[in-house]
Parts: structure tokens; sequence; C-alpha cells
């Protein structure tokens, strides 16, 4: 799983997402942008800095690792770019921090005695995305944190949960999709086998929900909707194919939804009636 790439989207477009992982509270958090840094004349590259608006009081970058696997150099090599970064931009920031993320313990570096002042200092927090509790109570940001180390087993479970969660609590349109499009995103390269749409079916996701659509919605492309109305007819031969029939369930009440009826369904997807009257009750 791509994971830098992941986490790279999720910290792009939703930067105080950190802040709230860390639990530090600043009134300009909402307008920090995240970028990948490089230090000019070293051969040093920051995945990741989140740098304060302008005008923002007090001036605090914040330094982020993501690191989902053993690298006893990890702590060397973060501490010595920040200090590169900081001393030769002193004139743009009043404070800093470190925080880096670990999917568990087990993936830290042994020595942290080496490091053990920027460690034991209030300036560096360690996350260990497993110790932090799944509930339905916590934050969207730190459920979508912990979707990256679901099990593949748990994972489809987990985010229609945070899919319901997003829906309650996000108002914005525009917010609510990107994150719906990181859950999506994040449930395809867990099932690398499955293609994008039977994804989204699996989900349960509807057709207005996915990604595609809104980028033709928006585009006004009308003859892209409707062959992606046709896609999704398709999606359970494939799946049938492959021996992954439990997507029917899914598929069925999302072509309900486009008004479809059940003899409809039934001769788009050439099965018997009695199975797609049977996915639409257990998917009502």
């Amino acid at each position: 799983m791509k994971r830098d790439t992941i986490y790279y989207q999720i910290f792009k477009r939703f930067p105080w997402l950190i802040f709230e992982l860390v639990d530090y509270r600043i009134e300009q958090a909402q307008n920090y942008r995240f970028e990948s840094i490089e230090v000019k004349e070293t051969a040093f590259r920051i995945d990741g800095v989140f740098l304060p608006p302008e005008g923002a009081t007090p001036r605090i970058i914040f330094f982020a690792e993501v690191q989902f696997q053993k690298d006893e150099a990890l702590y060397h090599r973060f501490f010595t770019e920040s200090m590169m970064y900081l001393n030769r931009n002193q004139s743009q920031y009043d404070d800093w921090y470190c925080v880096v993320f670990f999917p568990s313990r087990s993936l830290e570096p042994s020595d942290t005695r080496t490091h053990r002042l920027f460690l034991n200092s209030d300036q560096v927090q360690r996350i260990y995305l497993d110790e932090l509790n799944t509930s339905n109570q916590q934050s969207i940001g730190i459920n979508l944190m912990q979707l990256t180390i679901a099990s593949e087993k748990a994972i489809a479970q987990q985010a229609k949960q945070l899919i319901k969660q997003v829906q309650l609590e996000s108002k914005d349109a525009l917010t609510k999709n990107e994150i719906i499009d990181i859950i999506t995103t994040i449930a395809v390269y867990k099932f690398s086998s499955l293609s994008r749409e039977e994804v989204e079916a699996m989900l349960g996701l509807t057709l207005e929900q996915t990604r595609v659509y809104q980028e033709a919605k928006a585009e006004g492309r009308e003859e892209q909707k409707a062959e992606m109305l046709l896609e999704q007819t398709r999606i359970y031969q494939e799946a049938k194919a492959e021996g992954r029939e439990e997507i029917l369930k899914a598929t069925v009440p999302l072509l309900l939804k486009t008004g479809m009826s059940v003899e409809q369904i039934a001769q788009q997807l050439n099965v018997d009636l009695e199975s797609v009257q049977s996915a639409a009750q257990q998917g009502a």
C-alpha cells in the first residue's frame, strides 16, 4: 500500500488534521499549507512541512513524518533535515514542532537514547495509530488515519461507518466528496485486485458520490454519466467471473437508486429475478 501517497493527499487537502491529531489548538490551523520542501544547497528533501499562513502569530512550523517501515536511521535523518530547514529559514518562524506517525510502537527505531534531547522534548510528539481509539465518537480526521492500518477483513466495515460519519458531520459538499474520495482510495490500495468501481459498490456508494461522476458533473459531460450508469451494470459480471458474488448485494441497491426496476437489473446483469430480489431486500 502506497501510504506515503495517501498521507500526502490527506495532509495536502486537510492540513488542519495535524493539529487535531496532536491535540494542539491554533486559530489559523485551517489556513496552514502542507508542502514537500527541498533544503537548498543540500540533498535533503523534507516530505512533510506545515507552513503557517501569512500574518499568523505566532508563526509555528510543524514537521511531519509518516513511517510504516522499520528504519533505524529515521530519527537521525528526520531531526537533521528539520534543523537544517530551521537554520536556513530563521526569519520565517517563531516556534517549531516535530510529529512522527507510526502504525505501532514495534516500528519505532530501537535507539531512542541518541536523540533523547529531542524525543523527551515537548516539541516532539510520537503518535502510534493503533493506540488511538476507533469509534464514531472520534473525529473524522483520526478515523481517516486509522483506516490506513485497518486489516483487509475490517476495512470495508470501518470505511462504511466513516462514510456515514462524513455524511452526517460534514456540511460542505466539496469537503465531503474529497474525504469520501480519500476513503475510497485507501480501500482501492487495500483491495488491489478490485477495480475502483467494484470497491465503490462494496462500500455502498451511490453513483453520485463517486469521484468520476463528480468530475463528469462538474464538466457537464452527460454522455460520460450515461456510460458510468452502464458500467455499474457490468460490475457484477466481472465480479461473478472472479468468484466475488457478494458484490451483487452492493450493486443491486445502487442500481435501484438510479431508477432501474428489479426486472431491468436482472436483464442487464443476466441473472435470475430471485437473486436480484434477494439482494435488494438485503441491501434495504
